[in-house]
């Protein structure tokens, strides 16, 4: 979420990926641009960091930037539920370096969402083809209803190796493996301004709550969370061992 959220990236992900010994690291970029969208640039400072891929949003088309130089960026991921026609991809098969691929796809919600394809549909149709080429498929489903993002679990388990939740910025408590092996969280947080309404500058929004008109938003300023789930998978079989939940506070500036 905008530039605090960037430095904290950029501080605790080497870090983690040195002390966890992770293989793989997978980060929701929609926000990562001044709070709204993503540049090329962005994602070139991101991916320094260590992040391997990017799932995107419904803010995925906010900076033009992105819009004309998705299309080039195989490990940039937007909501596979757009129309074919709109640029980018809705999956990926990221290859490490030691030769292993994960899947990877994007699902956007339409509940008090945009009205797109059917989420479900695009995830049988996106798991399946991943599946040929790998047993180990993450979806990022962004979406807006706790109850839309637990069905999407259920209807995929067993057949992904997780189904983590974006888009509301506030981490919950429900991570768990569910019973065919697929991990789930519904939302995994944000890694972003810790004195803020979900990433922004709390006096505008408190403003537009009470006067009910319009506000320019800004990303707040101050201390940043890091918030983030540490999944292990037997490569095998694409099944999910275990999710732990990530969340530290007010530790940078």
């Amino acid at each position: 979420m905008g530039r605090p959220g960037r430095q904290c990236v950029a501080r605790l992900v080497p870090e983690f990926c040195t002390q966890r010994r992770i293989d793989f690291v997978l980060a929701n970029a929609e926000n990562a641009a001044g709070g709204m969208g993503a540049t090329p640039d962005v994602l070139r400072e991101l991916r320094k960091t260590g992040i391997h891929a990017f799932t995107m949003g419904n803010h995925v088309w906010r900076k033009e930037e992105l819009v004309s130089a998705i299309g080039g960026m195989p490990d940039v991921v937007r909501p596979a539920n757009y129309p074919q026609r709109v640029p980018g991809q809705g999956s990926a098969l990221i290859r490490l370096g030691d030769g292993r691929v994960v899947g990877v796809t994007n699902l956007l919600g339409r509940v008090f969402m945009e009205p797109l394809e059917c989420p479900f549909a695009t995830a049988d149709q996106e798991v399946a083809r991943l599946r040929e080429q790998t047993p180990v498929v993450i979806v990022d489903m962004h979406a807006e209803a706790t109850s839309e993002k637990v069905a999407m679990a259920w209807h995929l388990d067993g057949r992904c190796t997780a189904v983590v939740g974006t888009h509301t910025h506030v981490q919950t408590a429900d991570e768990w493996v569910l019973p065919k092996g697929t991990a789930f969280i519904t939302d995994v947080g944000m890694c972003g301004p810790v004195y803020s309404v979900i990433g922004m500058d709390r006096d505008r929004i408190i403003e537009r709550f009470v006067t009910a008109m319009p506000q320019k938003f800004e990303v707040a300023k101050g201390p940043a969370m890091f918030n983030a789930v540490l999944i292990d998978v037997d490569e095998q079989t694409g099944r999910a061992l275990t999710i732990e939940r990530i969340f530290i506070r007010e530790t940078f500036r």
